[in-house]
């Protein structure tokens, strides 16, 4: 679905076009075509690339999706790929958007995603010294955009780690916390690998050798790269934190475990000393002095109770019990 095409000259936007203008406006000097697209078609991708004259691999892969967060170069035109991650009721969506910058040409593809870039563009538009790099600064925009949107997640990971630990030592919670430590481990690896590879792609854009449509704005990709390295550090920052979490929790199911254990052995320890007088007293030998003794039957209860009795509070003080 077409989102907006518009057609920018010096930084500044000229007017909303059809898509059939499109070629008229790149013969132009110094204006340059800014296509957005929303889950695009075929049709509207065989479209755009005619208009823009776009390698067919990197069509294919803007078609597909599921892309890894990568930059390719084909000719005097670059190919990024950047995941959208956003949260979806109780767990993390997973979107993307491709995006094609040539030297009079942005074309954005989003995909998978419902969060928008209409204030990216009215951004750009207020800065129109800025917005007169040309592509490579939408290109920027975009990218920018994107990794600001990431910081929340991180806030909402750690955030919610911190809640988890605020009950890691509650009794019987333990099972509880696990499961959510391991969801917040499956989102933290989400996010992770939109990062790292990101990474990579900054890298490519300033310093060393740059594509000419990302050299006059590679200062601000070295930008968008130090809040990457943030995210990357926090990021795996919370990722040791979970693992440390879910061994105290395993650690707190044995302890769990073995004060269970402990409890049950020294009932059965109460038990068995009462089995045992039990087991001396029903033995029919004839010569048994207590069986025709008046007092007998008492004093073997007195006794089963007593040796309970004894038995109960040493493993109480032991704290057994």
């Amino acid at each position: 679905m077409l989102i907006n095409c518009v057609v920018y000259q010096e930084g500044r936007k000229l007017a909303d076009i059809p898509i059939e203008e499109i070629a008229v406006h790149l013969r132009r000097p110094g204006t340059f075509v800014w296509v957005a697209l929303r889950d695009a078609t075929a049709e509207e991708l065989a479209l755009m690339q005619r208009e823009f004259d776009l390698h067919e691999l990197a069509v294919e892969d803007a078609l597909k999706g599921h892309q890894r967060p990568k930059l390719e170069e084909f000719g005097d035109t670059l190919f990024a790929v950047i995941q959208l991650i956003e949260p979806e009721r109780d767990e993390w969506i997973s979107g993307e958007v491709a995006v094609f910058v040539g030297p009079n040409f942005v074309l954005s593809v989003r995909n998978r995603s419902t969060q928008h870039f209409l204030g990216v563009r009215e951004r750009c538009e207020r800065e129109p010294e800025l917005l007169r790099h040309g592509a490579g600064f939408v290109l920027y925009a975009l990218m920018d955009a994107v990794v600001d949107r990431y910081f929340p997640l991180v806030d909402s990971l750690e955030n919610e780690l911190e809640a988890v630990e605020a009950h890691i030592f509650d009794r019987g919670a333990a099972r509880v916390n696990i499961e959510r430590l391991y969801a917040l481990k499956s989102r933290a690896t989400l996010l992770r690998h939109a990062v790292a590879p990101l990474l990579e792609v900054t890298d490519k854009l300033h310093g060393g050798r740059v594509p000419p449509v990302a050299a006059r704005v590679q200062d601000y990709f070295r930008d968008v790269q130090d809040h990457l390295l943030r995210i990357h550090a926090a990021v795996d920052k919370v990722r040791d934190t979970i693992g440390t979490a879910i061994q105290v929790n395993v650690s707190m199911v044995a302890i769990e475990q073995g004060e269970t254990t402990k409890r049950l052995a020294a009932w059965a320890a109460v038990f068995a000393v009462c089995t045992a007088l039990v087991g001396v007293w029903g033995m029919n030998f004839e010569h048994m002095p207590e069986l025709k003794w008046r007092y007998g039957y008492v004093m073997a209860i007195g006794a089963i109770c007593a040796a309970a009795a004894f038995m109960y509070w040493r493993f109480r003080r032991a704290g057994w019990l």
